[in-house]
């Protein structure tokens, strides 16, 4: 019985990675992150800070908040030094470089290591630039890749909404399908119940003739071996009839070869006198062998009488399934009311299982939270792009230092010449310059303003990742979740109908990502029980108890009648064959009385003796002896070795057919003897054995469908993918891009300080200078030109 499998339904392709990616970048945050926080999750203190939703915490869970937000707190504190200090110092060294100091005097000390400082500034610059660069594009990577994710999430979340929706949609239709395949056992039970003549007749049959093959086989070979005596009969018939053909054409030419040896030996006279033409006749008379027509007449009686398909027992047989199926109707009748009852049992499966309530509920949520994702997707959409923007000219502010630098790089070396003085240098130099102290200032403008806006997504977005991201990934957010109560507005169990409360969120997740079902998951054989759902017993007893009225009557069964017994044993008495002793002795004795060869050879030893008148019929004779001796030899001897073996074959049948007889009327009564005790054991074991059968269908449906019920139905392994998709949009794509976009902007905002020393001393080196040189007895190397002296140069004031 062939139920089918249940089929799953098929689901969408997964995520969408965004276009752009920062691997490298997300593992140094996340690495970062890691050093800040290396504490675990903190279960009990996210606990009770949940319950106690705003009101007064104690001072234990105050101290142990702060431990675990200490590497946090550190960085802020950092952060916020950074943010007041910077801007701090930036107007002291204003107010000192207007008062001349700190490089604001503008004045130069030229010596031999000039150009070595110059270089090794320009470097300096060259490489903090490269790095604010490279900071600046990851950031803006990591923006278009968190706005990228936003936009992207939504679609992901309706794929994963609609792979949810699928998977609730196909729970009702794999029940379904587990319920209508009762049709099945009902079929078959109900074709069973129709054909009951053919198949518990046929298997009454089929036991019937079991018991009666040993006799039936044994009337067969007796009629085979009639059958063999028979045509060994009509052999030695013909034989015997070819013998007396054969004699009647020789015994005249014998005869008168005899007469005219006769007569020539009497011509011979004396030399002739020891030779006698007796022997020229047959040895035996063949129309004296026994004829055997009156056996074969008995054995044709049997034979031609058609005993075998004439048998009482085989027509019974035939008769039987439809005795069955004519006895039986009331069964059928009774039978077929308790299918429908079991047809109505089944269906009424479908109201009472659990599954379709959590169905329900579960699809409830999901379309909940799907409108709420459509309602919030054009205002989130919305303030992203303005996010995007914001942080967008975050960027370019740290670019427009990056081009400052970028400038002052550029202009400062193609418009510094190593012979002009620091007075004298060009506008292209002073540019250059200019440009370099330019960065500065929009250095101390913005920093302090990006390191607070890179603290604020720091602390927001590295809290995020390691509270929810890293506990999710090590399943100790599961507990959490667990807490009953936890989540305002959420309660796990009363969505899934659990009054025992024992079904865990770490468990359900555990379990689906195995693919298992879910009423193994949900463990619903605690709540319901597939046994009294599926028990059909009562059913099942009413039709037992109605095939236990079933009493089917056959005709008592006889193998053989009387009339056919005494026509087996007046074949087997009258089938013996006559006494063929004589015929066998004269068979052995040869053809001719005397051997025809032997007296050619006397009559040619003759011819010597005898006159010349005799000498040419003496050689006569002999030829004619010789000649008819290889002619009796071809023609007699096949037919008389054939007479010989028939006869001596049809004692041997003759004497074997009265044991078989006598067996085969002894099986016969034996089978009849056991067949009128036992058929009533028969009829009633073929019937029990037909209804384990129709019982089996049910059987074999009920395990089929608790299996299925219990493994196949509602594979969860989609709802643990939609909570990894939920995990890696939250996560994977919008809070790397987060934590990717603060840390490229701090790492620039970091290197913004080493700009800003580096680009005010790297400046003084191409900025025109408005007071010469002070030179107190030191030489310096001027340009190429003069490199060949060195000359004193007194110092001036103005």
């Amino acid at each position: 019985m062939e139920l089918g499998n249940i089929s799953q339904p098929v689901y969408g392709p997964g995520l969408e990675e965004p276009s752009s990616s920062t691997l490298g970048l997300v593992r140094m945050a996340h690495g970062f992150l890691r050093l800040v926080q290396p504490h675990g999750f903190p279960l009990e203190l996210v606990a009770h800070l949940v319950q106690t939703q705003g009101e007064a915490v104690s001072k234990e869970h105050k101290e142990e908040l702060q431990r675990y937000e200490l590497g946090f707190l550190v960085c802020v504190a950092i952060g916020l030094l950074f943010a007041v200090l910077v801007p701090l110092v930036g107007c002291c060294f204003c107010c000192c470089r207007c008062c001349g100091r700190c490089g604001g005097r503008m004045s130069q000390k030229q010596d031999r290591w000039t150009r070595s400082r110059r270089r090794v500034l320009y470097s300096a610059v060259l490489l903090v630039s490269a790095l604010l660069l490279a900071g600046d594009v990851c950031a803006f990577i990591s923006n278009t890749r968190f706005s990228q994710s936003v936009s992207g999430a939504f679609p992901n979340i309706n794929s994963t909404v609609h792979d949810l929706r699928s998977y609730l949609l196909s729970i009702p239709q794999q029940v379904s399908f587990v319920i209508n395949s009762s049709n099945v056992p009902l079929g078959n039970t109900n074709d069973s119940l129709q054909n009951i003549g053919s198949l518990l007749g046929g298997r009454i049959v089929s036991s019937i003739r079991s018991s009666t093959d040993e006799a039936l086989g044994s009337l067969q070979s007796l009629l085979r071996a009639m059958e063999m005596l028979a045509a060994t009969f009509r052999t030695i018939n013909s034989t015997r009839q070819r013998l007396e053909e054969l004699q009647g054409t020789y015994d005249g030419q014998l005869g008168t070869l005899r007469a005219h040896i006769k007569g020539t030996l009497q011509r011979c006279g004396q030399p002739c006198h020891t030779a006698s033409p007796s022997g020229v006749a047959f040895g035996a008379n063949y129309s004296t062998v026994p004829d055997v027509e009156r056996q074969l007449e008995a054995l044709r009686d049997v034979l031609d009488s058609g005993i075998e398909g004439d048998l009482e027992v085989i027509s019974m047989l035939k008769q039987a399934p439809s005795k069955v199926q004519e006895q039986s109707q009331d069964v059928v009748t009774r039978t077929q009311e308790q299918l429908g009852h079991i047809r109505q049992e089944i269906r009424s499966l479908q109201d009472q299982l659990p599954l379709q309530d959590m169905e329900e509920r579960a699809g409830n949520l999901v379309n909940q939270t799907s409108a709420v994702l459509l309602d919030h997707q054009k205002k989130v959409t919305d303030l992203d792009g303005i996010r995007w923007s914001v942080c967008a000219l975050l960027c370019c502010m740290v670019l427009l230092v990056v081009l400052c630098n970028t400038c002052g790089l550029l202009l400062g070396p193609l418009g510094h010449k190593e012979s002009t003085l620091p007075t004298q240098r060009g506008c292209l130099s002073n540019t250059g310059g200019n440009f370099f102290m330019a960065g500065v200032g929009f250095s101390f403008i913005f920093s302090w303003l990006l390191m607070l806006l890179v603290l604020l997504i720091f602390f927001l977005g590295g809290n995020t990742y390691m509270l929810v991201c890293e506990s999710w990934r090590s399943q100790q957010l599961f507990q959490l979740v667990d807490t009953p109560g936890l989540i305002p507005g959420f309660n796990l169990s009363e969505v899934l109908g659990d009054e025992s409360g024992t079904v865990t969120f770490s468990r359900i997740y555990r379990q689906c990502q195995q693919d298992a079902a879910l009423w193994q998951t949900l463990q619903l054989d605690q709540r319901v029980s597939l046994d009294e759902l599926l028990n059909i017993s009562q059913y099942t007893g009413e039709i037992s108890a109605a095939f236990q009225k079933l009493n089917v009557i056959l005709t008592p069964i006889s193998v053989l009648n009387e009339s056919q017994r005494e026509l087996l044993l007046n074949a087997c008495r009258d089938a013996q064959p006559p006494n063929f002793t004589l015929t066998l002795q004269q068979l052995d004795q040869g053809v001719t009385a005397g051997s025809l060869r032997e007296l050619a050879v006397e009559l040619e030893q003759l011819v010597h003796h005898a006159g010349a008148d005799v000498q040419r019929d003496l050689k006569a004779h002999a030829a004619k002896l010789l000649e008819l001796d290889r002619e009796l030899d071809a023609n007699f001897s096949g037919p008389l070795e054939t007479l010989k073996e028939n006869i001596q074959l049809v004692q041997s049948q003759a004497a074997q057919l009265e044991a078989q007889t006598n067996s085969t009327l002894d099986k016969a009564s034996a089978t009849e003897e056991f067949l009128g005790r036992e058929m009533g054991n028969i009829i009633k074991n073929e019937t029990w054995a037909f209804l384990e059968e129709l019982l089996g269908f049910f059987e074999t449906y009920i395990t089929w469908a608790k299996s299925s019920l219990r493994r196949d139905v509602a594979r969860c392994k989609p709802i643990a993918q939609s909570l990894d998709n939920v995990e890696a949009i939250a996560c994977d794509h919008i809070l790397d891009s987060m934590n990717a976009f603060w840390f490229s902007l701090g790492w620039c905002t970091v290197f913004l300080l080493p700009s800003i020393i580096l680009a005010v001393r790297l400046a003084k080196f191409y900025r025109r200078m408005d007071i010469s040189d002070d030179y107190r007895n030191e030489a310096v190397e001027i340009g190429p030109a003069f490199n060949l002296y060195k000359i004193p140069r007194p110092a001036t004031r103005h």
